[in-house]
């Protein structure tokens, strides 16, 4: 235990920075090792680690926005894993009280604390990520029941390493480089800019203290913004694409496995909903 920063850090603390600096270390060879192929395989990986993150994890596993069959289910969530986001188990919880205490105290990555803590601060403080403070995993018993997550849970790292492993022997450095220095760190950034300048600057479809509630596993958040940048980084959007002009892949993925009957009992919100969410929302803001 080493005492740094104001906190203590513990050997679980160490380990995640050190795989977080190699992998920006990693980037730093990105324009002298470029090819083709090594960057096609990583937008490959890109986009398929990012559907585990946004279809898998969030969507259905969080928010139970829709049902997969078990098979597809366990696919997307250990492609997810391959991000080196965290295991579904870890993530989902995290993800469950980041929704029960937005932009409190207690939520794990609240931009209330600093721009730093909300983006990447967190990450090093193992304890915090896994929301000891709130009491830990007790909100995804449904996930810690299936022993395929306990399996990814006590895992996690090794199955990045092993891909690691396979790239680079497939393809050398430049495959290590881009398909998994570039690559993760791309997708890593997606995501946690959304904890950080998503909850700090844009447009806010939703008020505050009124977004509390779920609906359809579209999260109508307390101060998320609405922001064209994590729209194009992560190719999704937190609304799942209710007006026209916003871009949501991960929508329309879904929308693609409902139709070939692989997605069923997706939930969205009806118009009716919406309407009274905005009006709502238009309430409560004449009245602050």
């Amino acid at each position: 235990m080493w005492r740094v920063l104001g906190r203590t850090w513990n050997i679980q603390d160490v380990f995640t920075l050190a795989v977080i600096l190699a992998l920006h270390s990693l980037c730093a060879f990105a324009p002298f090792h470029f090819n083709w192929p090594a960057f096609w395989v990583a937008v490959t990986l890109y986009v398929v680690t990012g559907l585990g993150l946004t279809l898998c994890y969030h969507r259905s596993l969080t928010h139970r926005g829709l049902r997969l069959p078990k098979w597809l289910e366990y696919l997307f969530a250990y492609c997810g894993v391959l991000s080196l986001q965290g295991s579904p188990i870890e993530w989902v919880s995290n993800h469950r009280y980041h929704h029960q205490f937005t932009d409190t105290e207690k939520d794990p990555h609240s931009p209330i604390q600093s721009l730093w803590h909300s983006h990447i601060g967190w990450i090093f403080d193992t304890r915090r990520r896994r929301c000891e403070h709130l009491g830990g995993l007790k909100n995804v018993e449904e996930l810690k029941k299936q022993p395929f997550y306990r399996f990814l849970f006590r895992t996690n790292f090794l199955h990045s390493f092993a891909l690691g492993g396979l790239l680079y022997a497939v393809g050398g450095f430049p495959f290590l480089v881009w398909a998994v220095g570039v690559r993760t760190v791309l997708l890593f950034h997606a995501t946690l800019i959304i904890n950080s300048v998503g909850h700090m600057w844009g447009k806010k479809p939703w008020t505050p203290v009124i977004c509390l509630q779920t609906i359809g596993g579209c999260q109508l958040l307390r101060l998320e913004k609405n922001g064209i940048i994590t729209t194009m980084l992560l190719n999704t959007q937190l609304d799942m694409g209710w007006k026209w002009w916003q871009i949501d892949i991960t929508w329309y993925v879904i929308r693609f496995l409902q139709a070939i009957g692989l997605a069923t009992d997706v939930k969205v919100p009806t118009e009716i909903q919406k309407q009274r969410k905005a009006s709502n929302g238009r309430i409560m803001a004449t009245q602050k």
